[in-house]
């Protein structure tokens, strides 16, 4: 195990990605209260596969679980690694991608491995909460149950590693409201509009949403942390004026919102046109439309958002 701190962490997997022949690494996105990072990379199937196991063998070696904590749930070293279709390519083309990474991941690493979204082969496990459930912490018990014998890999627990999960999915928006509040007041608004609620019994407002509160220490106020799993059924401006609507309910001040990773031009479009329509405002020209969508939903608020480098087509 290397001793690096987290940037030359960082770097060493993003180099790793970007030294992939096929690949082409797009965006590296850490969190530091969430000890998180996500890159994107495009290429073809067998690029990416590649890339993906590249990178996957540097964190074996300079991450350990042993050491790890942050505000965002994870079970791994990789925690998950998805593949989405984006062009010339089907879901059907994902699900093999997957089933190969995880096959590698569990031969080379001897990692645990589960499959998720379309490459799941159980119904219990589609869902990355599913998977996730009890975390890093709870795996010493969860490898030990035969309804959570992995995919692939075997059944040790290995501490510096944790587990995988791999999948196949339609792309997601990674999307986070900034709350000044506590944590708790945070999550209490994600229950709110997540679409599992509280539960049984207790759905919450928005279809297509997986919603949870934490704090950024960093930034000193709390977020209601989204993944928008449809953005054509539940758009971006949707669940943002939902949490501004909560917010206010609790006497609580919303000062933006922040973008994770890339997010497609057509759904920062739908916002445009959104406020467009409300606000009564003519608008011709694709940039100034993004600057609208900038400022309405306070997008520079934890740092700038550069429309070049995080809008994909």
């Amino acid at each position: 195990m290397l001793d690096l701190d987290s940037m030359q962490i960082i770097e060493a997997i993003a180099n790793a990605i970007a030294g992939t022949d096929g690949c082409n690494l797009l965006d590296v996105d850490p969190g530091a209260s969430t000890n998180r990072t996500v890159y994107t990379f495009v290429g073809s199937p067998e690029a990416v596969v590649e890339g993906a196991l590249n990178a996957a063998r540097v964190a074996y070696q300079v991450i350990d679980m042993r050491r790890h904590h942050g505000e965002h749930p994870r079970m791994g070293a990789m925690d998950v690694c998805p593949f989405i279709p984006v062009q010339d390519v089907t879901m059907e083309d994902c699900v093999e991608c997957a089933k190969d990474l995880a096959e590698r991941l569990a031969i080379e690493l001897g990692v645990p491995v589960y499959l998720y979204g379309e490459a799941s082969q159980n119904d219990s496990r589609k869902t990355l909460p599913q998977i996730r459930a009890g975390e890093y912490e709870g795996l010493v018990e969860k490898l030990g149950k035969p309804e959570w014998k992995p995919d692939y890999g075997p059944t040790d627990f290995i501490p510096s590693w944790g587990a995988t999960a791999v999948g196949s999915r339609k792309y997601i928006i990674a999307y986070n409201v900034n709350v000044l509040s506590t944590k708790e007041q945070a999550h209490r608004i994600a229950l709110n509009v997540r679409e599992q609620g509280r539960g049984d019994g207790e759905p919450g407002r928005l279809k297509h949403i997986q919603a949870i509160g934490w704090y950024l220490e960093e930034a000193n106020m709390a977020q209601v942390s989204v993944n928008i799993t449809d953005v054509d059924q539940t758009p971006i401006y949707r669940v943002y004026e939902e949490i501004v609507k909560d917010a206010e309910k609790l006497n609580l001040a919303v000062v933006g919102s922040q973008i994770v990773g890339l997010v497609p031009l057509k759904a920062m479009l739908e916002v445009a046109q959104y406020y467009m329509d409300k606000e009564n405002l003519f608008i011709l020209e694709e940039d100034q439309k993004l600057r609208l969508v900038i400022n309405r939903l306070g997008l520079n608020a934890l740092g700038p958002f550069s429309p070049k480098e995080r809008i994909i087509e």
